[in-house]
């Protein structure tokens, strides 16, 4: 059990979260995002005897964290292999789904794990530590044009090709393995004023390739279609435009691109239904306490029947 799970992560919209998910009693529900246990145990206080909880996370330091409750199993792994880890349990279909996607306060505020621009430490950026691909051997290894679609398409960086090209330099004097030698070698291309934002875009760039967060996101929402109940809820919280264009994408049309697909007599086929239209967000009171929900964006949809 971890020290202190209640300082691991400070749940986002917590509330809203539940009021989202309408736990039943005797229901079955994942949180495909354990972390700090916040969001599941107060799933659990919804829940009947007969209810079951079923949480992910692939992260070890989450796992410390495990809930000693009869109705509870902490599953050690990502939340894109869901449909076959329930199906492991012996459980077909759910009632609803959570996930709060993105870093946790514990990983930001642990200096070892690298995923933070406050600290001197080593680029590693893994949310799996069994993982061989880390951001260290991004930046040493990936070719330029890698680096160059990496920071533009994940971070979003302006002058993604021209960061790409003075990486590749830099490291044919001196590998790239901590986070103050990346910030000494891009300090030329960073916008005067806007040092942090811009550090904050190449972490996140970096972040999601070593992580496959966008392809594991993508397998996850496709396999809730399955597991969903007719209806049941999906319930997700993302931080970032590329997480959440994707998302809102497919709770509304099924498909990440492209419009809905229409039967023969021109009726939309999609397996949702969409809550709420518009992303909730966090109120003041909250944003006054937790700045990391003022990005956070809460979306719900019910499975069609």
């Amino acid at each position: 059990m971890a020290s202190n799970p209640a300082v691991y992560h400070v749940p986002v919209m917590l509330q809203e979260c539940m009021d989202a998910l309408a736990v039943k009693p005797d229901g079955v529900y994942v949180d495909v995002t354990f972390g700090g246990g916040g969001h599941s145990r107060e799933i659990l206080k919804r829940l009947g005897d007969n209810g079951r909880l079923i949480a992910f996370d692939q992260d070890p330091d989450a796992v410390k964290n495990t809930l000693d409750d009869p109705r509870f199993t902490l599953v050690h792994h990502n939340f894109r292999f869901l449909k076959n880890n329930l199906r492991l349990l012996g459980i077909r279909q759910v009632d609803g789904v959570l996930a709060d996607l993105g870093v946790s306060s514990h990983q930001f505020d642990s200096p070892e794990r690298g995923f933070s621009i406050r600290y001197d430490a080593d680029l590693d950026m893994r949310m799996d530590q069994v993982s061989d691909l880390d951001a260290k051997k991004v930046l040493n290894t990936y070719g330029e044009a890698e680096l160059h679609r990496i920071f533009g398409m994940y971070g979003e960086i302006q002058n993604a090709r021209s960061l790409a090209k003075t990486i590749v330099t830099a490291r044919l004097g001196e590998s790239i393995e901590t986070v103050g030698r990346l910030k000494e070698v891009i300090k030329r291309q960073v916008p005067k004023g806007k040092e942090h934002k811009y550090h904050a875009q190449v972490f996140q760039a970096l972040r999601i390739e070593v992580n496959g967060e966008l392809e594991a996101l993508q397998d996850f929402l496709e396999q809730t279609v399955a597991v969903l109940k007719p209806a049941g809820r999906l319930v997700v919280m993302s931080y970032h435009s590329l997480e959440d264009r994707l998302v809102k994408n497919f709770m509304q049309k099924g498909k990440f691109k492209g419009e809905v697909e229409k039967d023969f007599f021109g009726n939309e086929i999609k397996p949702f239904h969409v809550i709420s239209r518009k992303a909730v967000t966090a109120n003041e009171d909250e944003l006054a306490i937790n700045n990391r929900a003022r990005s956070a964006k809460l979306r719900i949809a019910e499975r069609e029947a």
